[in-house]
């Protein structure tokens, strides 16, 4: 499947999907006025792909600056495909980048990773600059 890469905006992340390497990154601000005519087109051929993963393995990378509650639920969502793909045998990598100094992101963090039940999750702080 070819790559799915879509540059942030002031209201929407980066979405740099590499389907063929299972590598998959959303990095920076989520409040996008339409959410799903947003993010349809980036979770449609992500869910199918994970529905095909097996036992394959797979990474992603979430490093949100900020999102708003629909966001919230999108990443909630996303959450749940990705526990799914690892309940059905994927070894699945989750890395929840944050600013050290955002306490509310590192929460939200803490938050997704509980829910998780077969996928490896993991909080990372970013390295200052």
């Amino acid at each position: 499947m070819e790559p799915l890469k879509i540059p942030a905006t002031s209201n929407t992340p980066e979405v740099d999907f590499d389907f063929d390497q299972n590598r998959f990154c959303l990095k920076g601000e989520s409040h996008p006025e339409d959410v799903t005519a947003f993010y349809q087109p980036v979770m449609d051929p992500l869910e199918a792909h994970l529905g095909n993963l097996g036992d394959g393995t797979c990474e992603f990378v979430l490093e949100f600056i900020y999102f708003n509650s629909s966001s919230a639920k999108i990443v909630m969502t996303l959450m749940d495909l990705i526990d799914e793909a690892a309940e059905a045998g994927a070894t699945v990598n989750v890395k929840w980048v944050y600013d050290p100094e955002d306490d509310n992101m590192l929460e939200l963090g803490e938050e997704f990773g509980e829910d998780l039940e077969h996928a490896k999750f993991e909080l990372v702080a970013q390295e200052s600059e």
